[in-house]
Order: structure tokens, then sequence, then C-alpha cells
């Protein structure tokens, strides 16, 4: 025992003894393991080895990255709780001020962030292994082909389930805990860590539990056909709620007191208040408001139910995925008779070319029946369609009483910032590694790299498909805006330069997101470096409000002349232009340049040098 204390201290690998010294420890004894920790562990496994959670294999670095992109958030915030809560003695002319105490309110905001990250936190992640929680065709032809029963299989995923569950709970709210009573100094501290601990527990559950009970209940209903037909629109409304109510915190928290204290029917609604209602009433004790006691019943009442009708409907909604995994989906015609017309126009238009023509169809025959490429175009979508809502909505608090509104600054960023997710999301899609088969029929027919010409026909099929739907759906939200738009956006001037931002975005955001892509859409290799999650993030947060006040400055300068219009117009077409000269030449470098095998080092064939 203390030797395992020792080597779990030490920073370094432990010393390696001479071959007599190992002699002498005797034969080494493997762990036993029960059958039911095997499968416990393998299920554990597979929620982190799947391709949509690790597509280049590496889970375990994935893990890492995972629990601390969960963790951070209500660690740095409790950091920056100290500034608020210690106030400081400024020196005026030998009279000291010293800040006023935290308000009420403001502390109660502070709690309710807490919850809010937890219930986000936790939701996410359920919705993230969605699929995961049931078994699919790989559990049925390997696992229930061996000598193990149905029931422990049964109850090893449920136990897996639950340790995932736990532990992102615990990887989500340990990291503040120590950190809060430093940094808010409560009246006591006791009170303050049981609430804490009882509302963001009780708000990750309640959330993990909710998602559960729906998906259970819905599959356990309409089968297995139909729930897949509605998962991946369930799956992308969720997101987009979770991070909505995360991103429009800030708007909340002003309206935070008028909820509360008038005991609205929006605030019993509303499920992070009933936590924060546990929260406020062990904190306060007897002295809290009424309220408090009232939302804190009604918290520990639903979460009871909602948990007992997810473990109620989760084994019904098990064994009909078992049996429709054994029966078989059956097949289905994808094609569709309404798009033979819109295909005709594209063919003697925007793909005529051969090539491009089969990489188009290509692309979209694969997007369809690829579930990976649809979930994160789905995640990708959730994550805009929640800056967007942040974007637009506005509450503000009136004569006691919360109002909603609609932002025309939001608006005006709204399309730029639909156009740039959902062609960041395509270009996500069409590069992932991890789906390979349609691969070798590329190299064999054009080669690797293949000619000139060629490359740029099969990479311009792939700039077509997403300018065209990257255009359908910004101009489609374009159009839906204008129902809730005020009349200084609705003028002629102000529509044309909407349209036409709108429109260069779809372009030059697609120009700019593809300048480095060199392969087919969706035959890329596994990278040889990991990914870098947290660079990835940082270009996002720098990237889109950059884009979003792309329409904010130029758009009432483009409404102001029709000169301006034209210049514009001019501007685009050289930005469109550039670009384009660009990716030829680089598209031009990787065809004149020399391919290694897979089984080849770049090092001994070239010496470190480019071609």
């Amino acid at each position: 025992m203390n030797g395992e204390f020792q080597r779990l201290l030490m920073m370094s690998e432990p010393e390696i003894l001479p071959l007599n010294a190992q002699a002498a420890l005797g034969a080494v004894v493997m762990p036993r393991r029960s059958q039911f920790s095997l499968l416990v562990r393998h299920f554990l496994e597979r929620f982190f080895n799947h391709e949509t959670a690790s597509p280049d294999g590496d889970a375990k670095a994935r893990l890492v990255l995972i629990a601390f992109a969960t963790g951070l958030p209500g660690f740095v915030v409790a950091l920056y709780l100290w500034p608020i809560y210690h106030p400081v003695i400024v020196f005026r002319q030998d009279h000291p001020i010293v800040q006023a105490p935290v308000p009420y309110w403001l502390q109660v905001n502070h709690h309710l962030f807490f919850v809010v990250n937890s219930f986000v936190a936790l939701g996410i992640v359920t919705v993230f292994e969605w699929d995961m929680f049931f078994p699919d065709l790989l559990d049925l032809f390997v696992l229930t082909t061996l000598p193990i029963r149905s029931s422990r299989l049964f109850l090893a995923r449920v136990a897996a389930i639950a340790i995932l569950i736990g532990g992102f709970l615990i990887d989500a709210n340990i990291l503040a805990i120590p950190v809060l009573p430093a940094a808010t100094d409560p009246p006591n501290v006791l009170r303050l860590l049981a609430g804490h601990a009882a509302a963001v527990i009780g708000s990750g559950l309640y959330a993990v539990a909710f998602i559960l009970a729906l998906q259970g209940v819905l599959l356990s209903v309409l089968g297995e056909r139909m729930f897949r037909r509605l998962s991946l629109v369930m799956q992308g409304l969720l997101i987009t709620a979770l991070l909505m109510l995360l991103f429009l915190f800030p708007v909340l928290s002003g309206a935070v007191p008028v909820f509360i204290q008038s005991g609205s029917a929006y605030a019993a609604a509303f499920p992070p208040f009933w936590f924060l209602g546990i929260y406020q009433r062990i904190l306060e004790g007897p002295s809290a408001l009424p309220i408090y006691s009232r939302l804190a019943q009604t918290g520990c009442t639903v979460l009871l139910l909602t948990i007992g009708l997810a473990m109620l409907a989760y084994p019904f909604a098990y064994l009909r995925r078992v049996r429709q995994l054994v029966l078989g989906s059956g097949t289905r015609d994808t094609r569709t008779k309404g798009t033979r017309p819109m295909h005709i126009l594209l063919h003697a238009t925007l793909v005529r070319p051969r090539v491009r023509r089969a990489v188009f169809h290509f692309i979209s025959q694969t997007l369809l029946r690829v579930q990976r490429y649809r979930i994160y175009l789905v995640m990708y979508g959730g994550v805009g369609l929640s800056v967007v809502v942040a974007a637009i909505l506005r509450l503000t608090v009136a004569h006691g009483q919360v109002r909603m509104e609609v932002s025309a600054d939001g608006l005006r960023a709204a399309t730029a910032i639909i156009a740039f997710w959902t062609i960041a999301g395509l270009r996500m899609a069409f590069v992932s590694s991890g789906n390979q088969q349609g691969s070798w029929i590329f190299r064999i027919v054009h080669g690797r790299p293949p000619h000139f010409p060629i490359a740029m026909e099969q990479l311009l099929a792939a700039k077509v498909w997403v300018t065209l739907w990257g255009a359908i759906v910004t101009f489609g939200a374009l159009i839906a805006f204008r129902m809730v738009a005020p009349l200084e956006l609705l003028t002629w001037p102000a529509t044309l330069s909407q349209l036409l931002i709108a429109g260069a975005m779809c372009l030059l955001l697609t120009d700019a997101f593809f300048l480095n892509v060199k392969i087919v859409a969706f035959t890329g290799e596994l990278a040889r470096e990991q990914s870098n999650l947290a660079i990835t993030v940082l270009k996002y947060a720098a990237f889109v409000p950059a884009v979003a006040w792309v329409p904010l400055a130029f758009e009432p300068w483009i409404e102001a002349r029709v000169s301006h219009l034209v210049i514009a117009v001019a501007a685009i077409g050289a930005a469109h232009l550039a670009l384009r000269h660009r990716h030829r030449k680089i598209i031009e470098e990787h065809c004149n340049s020399f391919y290694l095998e897979d089984d080849e080092e770049e090092f001994p064939m070239r010496l470190g040098l480019r071609y």
C-alpha cells in the first residue's frame, strides 16, 4: 500500500530495476475483474471512443479537454467574484471612501449563474452522448454472441451511464466549491456550501433526467424508425435551448428581481429558478423570501418525478431498441422527385462540368446518409441559432414588468452570424476524417493528387454546394427576420444593403473557409497531429464578433448613397477574385507536389524540404 501511494505522488516514472531485482519481486499478479466490471469499463470507454466524440481515435486526450472545458467556467467565475465581494478603500483628500456592500440581487444572480452552468453543462453532455445510451449494431453483433446474460448487459450499461453522469456532475461543479467561501466571505460558510452543492447537483440531475426521460418516452412510443427521423431535430433544439440559456444569462439577470418578487408563472415554470430557490432557502434559512420555499418545493417534486419517469421509460426504450436492431431498419429510397427540376437547373448553370457534377451529388448523398456528419451540422446549427437569439432578443424592465424587444442591430448582425456558422459547420463536416469509404474511387479515376484542372473541378463542387446552401439558409433567415424587423430595416435601401451583405458573406466566407482545403469532401485522412481544441475555440471567439461587425458597419454606409452600393459590389467582386486566385495557387502547388504513400515517412523522402 505504501508503494502504491508513493507511486501516486511521484512526478516521474519509477526507476527501472535490474533483472535479478525484478525476479525477486515474484510473478506479476494481474487484477481479477468480474464480467460486470469489464462491461462497465467497456461502455465507459465507448462513451469517449466513438467516431463523433473522438474522430481521430485519441479518446484520452479528448476526455481531458472535455473535462477541463466542463469544469473551468464555474472555477473562473468564482475567482472573478473576489474583487466584487471585497471592498476597496479609496483615499481622496484624506477622506477614505469604502465601497458599498454587494447588493442582495446581485448575489442572487451570482448564485443563479452556477445553477445555470450546471444545468447547461450536464444537458449538453447528455445530448452529445445521446446515441450511446442505447445499444448499437456493434453491441448486438459482438456482445450478444458472448456468454453474457442480457440482464447483466443492461445493468452494466445503466451503471456506466450513472458513472458518466456522476463524473461530469462532479467535474462541472467541484472546482468552484473551494473558491467560493474565500471569494464571497459568506456569513455562514456551511450554509453556503450546502446550498450551493444541493442546487447545482439538483440542477444538473434534472437536466440529465429530463433529456433521458424525453428520449426514453419517445423511443418507447414512436419506435426506432420514427425516433430516428426526429432525433437530429430534437438534438439541435435542445442544444439551442441550452446554449441560449447560457448566452442570455446577462440579459436575464437584470429581470431576475422582477420575476422572483412578482411570483409570476414564468418563474414557476423556469427550472433554474426552482434550484435557485433551494440555494437561497438553505443559505438564508427561515428569513428567505416565501417564494423561495415554493420554488424549492417545486424543484424537489419535479426532480423526483422526472428521475422516476426516466427510470421507468428507459427499460422499455432499451428493449424496443434491441428488438429493432434485430429486425433491421429496412431500406428506403432517399431520392425525391421534387428536387429534379432544381437538379436540371443546376446541371445547366453551376455544375455543368461532369467532374463537378459528380462530386456535387456525392456530397449530397453522403451528407444525407452518414449520421456523424449530420450531428456535426446539428451541433453547429444549435450554437449558431443560440448566438442569433442572444443577439436579437432584449429584456427590459419597465413599471415592474418584463418586456421582450427585438434589437435592430441584432437583426443586422444575425444574417452574418447565420452565414458564418452554416459555412463553418459544413466545412467541419467536409474535412473531418474517419469515413474514407468513398475516397478510393477518386484516387483510381483521377490519381492522387489529380491533375490541376480535375482538382479544381472537384474542389469547386464543394464550394458551389456550400455557397448554395449557405445562401438558402441565410436568405431564408433574412426573410423570416422581416416579420419582426423595425420599420428602419424595411425600406428599399435597407433591404438592398441587407441582401448584398448576406450574399457577400456567403460568398466570401466560403472562399475563406475553403482556401486551404485540398481534398474532396468526406475523403480526409486522419490528422498526424492532435488538433488543439483551445486554439479552435479561440479562433471562433475572435472571428464571430468580427463577422457580426461587418453588417453593422457597412449596411448603413451602403444605404446612404447609390455610389456606395456600387463601390461595395466592386469591393466584394475584387475580394472574391483575389481569394479565388490565391486558392488556385495553393491547389496548383499541391498538385505538383510529391505524394507519399500511407506507410512512407516524410523526412527520408523529402529531407525536410518542400517541392
